[in-house]
């Protein structure tokens, strides 16, 4: 049999982290999935998807992780029950996840800002998890920009160079 979940989204809210009375930690936090499709008005609609996730992983999210992140998770669907306060019996399905992967370099959700619409905003384009760190001092540059359009001189490659 298989029980196996796989999302990305967005955080809703800030991960809530605790820990059992053994010393375990455990992180809950909901993602807003979009669907892959519109409603009759053409608005994306999103599902509200409740994760679990425990020990260090837990502690890593509660750490690196806020409200809007772009995260992806990796776990199984699980239902589980309790007594309310009420007495009747409650149920609860979550994802706990195995692995929970951060998509966006940090700081980008303040530079992305609400303009973009909170939750339902782009991914960031490159999959970064962390173990991918972006720096400032990279000095990356754009995938169109053309490194040798304002030179204007021709290119000195030796045949020592050449890959073939």
């Amino acid at each position: 049999m298989i029980n196996r979940v796989i999302l990305v989204g967005r955080l809703t809210r800030d991960p809530e982290l605790r820990y059992t009375p053994n010393g375990v930690a455990v992180a809950t936090f909901t993602l807003a999935v979009n669907r892959p499709f519109t409603n009759q008005q053409g608005e994306r609609e999103a599902d509200f998807i409740n994760c679990v996730v425990w020990r260090r992983p837990a502690e890593n999210v509660a750490n690196f992780l806020k409200k809007g992140s772009l995260a992806g998770v990796d776990g199984r669907l699980q239902t589980r029950s309790y007594e309310g306060q009420d007495g009747k019996r409650v149920y609860v399905t979550e994802v706990v996840a195995d692995s929970v992967q951060f998509l966006e370099p940090r700081g980008s959700t303040e530079q992305r800002g609400t303009a973009t619409g909170g939750y339902y905003g782009e991914p960031y384009p490159f999959g970064q998890n962390q173990n991918q760190r972006h720096t400032p001092d990279q000095n990356f540059s754009r995938i169109d920009e053309d490194p040798f359009a304002h030179d204007g001189q021709p290119i000195d490659i030796s045949d020592d160079d050449l890959p073939f």
